[in-house]
């Protein structure tokens, strides 16, 4: 049942409010006064909040700091019947979700209140997804190696020093940049990533600076690149090894410079990016052989970062399989299972080649081949 909190030191208002909610199939509280809604507030959880703005004692935008001071989430729509364009502003600056005034118009009210309650579902669904992304970018794991990296971790993200993050495919560059940018000041604004090995070299370019309608054949319309989209965020630039050489020369000056060209432009765009770029190549070899620019590797290695390989954390097995355990059977709809001591040895004892993608793979495999809710050494015939 949808709970709606009306507060108004007039009781006709509240009362014909009340009744019109109702009508609707609303359940409806009312409140007379601010003092009396902070303590309903505290104590129940409304979907929706309606507050007057002129009333004794503690007038609605008092009451509306009180609520975001504390928290709540619930939209609140301000009502006044003295409305002008001043008071909703300030109103919807303090963080009401809307203002209306009296006399209150049905149709008027009973679309806000869809409206914000819609607002209120989609706050709970990103929260939602957020909290699963964070999960799926969890830094699992207890060994040395493990903690050095989170300690460094720690150091670097609240700067805006660029960061180069090395380490063999599957090792989980992915996680720390991501782990960098939960932890910096830039959090709340775009991480946008780039798989430079996944782009044709013809469309790296374009694909990172964006593009002119025109600019080439196929360039039908104009293109917002992926620097841009980040502008005061982060950009995280994987497998950077594979940018071709004229990807590297514009990402050198725009490091340089702080300013992008789109292709088929003369004009300058000035950015606020933070750089996290990765790669398994070893560049200082990639200088040598005339792929890299040295230039750019020393622009970009600021802070650099070597993401251990799973032989160097064995410790770490038997946390990561049963984090992955949990994932993957509420993935697959499957009862929880379980790896003894003697499947973990097994495991332990595998080469891993391919890192920690390959073991996540390897217990995805296990849970859907293996009979029996607890799984042992018999792991061994299907890895």
């Amino acid at each position: 049942m949808i709970k709606i909190l009306v507060i108004d030191d007039e009781r006709a208002i509240r009362n014909a409010l009340k009744d019109i909610l109702e009508f609707e199939k609303y359940q409806v509280d009312t409140a007379e006064n601010g003092s009396q809604a902070l303590e309903k507030i505290q104590s129940e959880t409304y979907d929706v909040i309606f507050s007057d703005i002129k009333m004794p004692q503690m007038d609605g935008l008092e009451l509306l700091q009180h609520i975001v001071d504390k928290g709540v989430e619930t939209p609140v729509v301000m009502i006044s019947g003295h409305g002008n364009i001043e008071t909703a502003v300030e109103s919807i600056r303090k963080g009401a979700y809307d203002f209306i005034e009296k006399p209150i118009d049905l149709n008027r009210l009973l679309v806000v209140v869809r409206n914000a309650l819609d607002k209120k579902t989609l706050v709970a669904e990103t929260k939602k997804l957020k909290k699963k992304i964070d999960k799926q970018y969890e830094m699992i794991g207890e060994s040395l190696p493990i903690q050095h990296l989170r300690a460094m971790i720690e150091r670097v993200a609240p700067t805006d020093a660029r960061i180069l993050i090395t380490g063999d495919n599957g090792t989980g560059k992915e996680v720390v940049a991501r782990q960098v940018y939960q932890q910096s000041h830039r959090v709340q604004m775009p991480f946008v990533e780039v798989n430079c090995a996944a782009i044709p070299s013809e469309l790296i370019e374009s694909e990172l600076f964006g593009h002119e309608k025109g600019a080439f054949t196929s360039a039908i319309r104009s293109r917002v690149g992926k620097f841009e989209q980040a502008d005061n965020g982060t950009i995280f630039l994987d497998e950077i090894g594979d940018m071709s050489l004229s990807a590297q020369a514009k990402v050198l000056r725009c490091l340089q410079e702080n300013v992008i060209s789109p292709v088929g432009s003369d004009k300058n765009i000035k950015i606020d990016v933070r750089i996290i770029a990765a790669t398994n190549k070893d560049l200082r070899k990639e200088i040598e052989n005339g792929n890299f620019r040295e230039d750019l590797f020393h622009r970009l290695n600021v802070i650099p970062i070597h993401v251990p390989s799973l032989h160097e954390r064995i410790d770490d097995i038997p946390l990561l399989v049963n984090y992955f355990t949990e994932i993957i059977c509420q993935e697959q709809g499957i009862a929880l299972k379980r790896f003894d001591d003697s499947a973990m040895e097994v495991l332990r004892e595998q080469p891993w080649r391919g890192n920690i993608r390959e073991l996540r793979n390897v217990v995805e495999r296990l849970i859907i081949l293996g009979d029996n809710d607890i799984l042992g050494e018999t792991v061994t015939m299907y890895i």
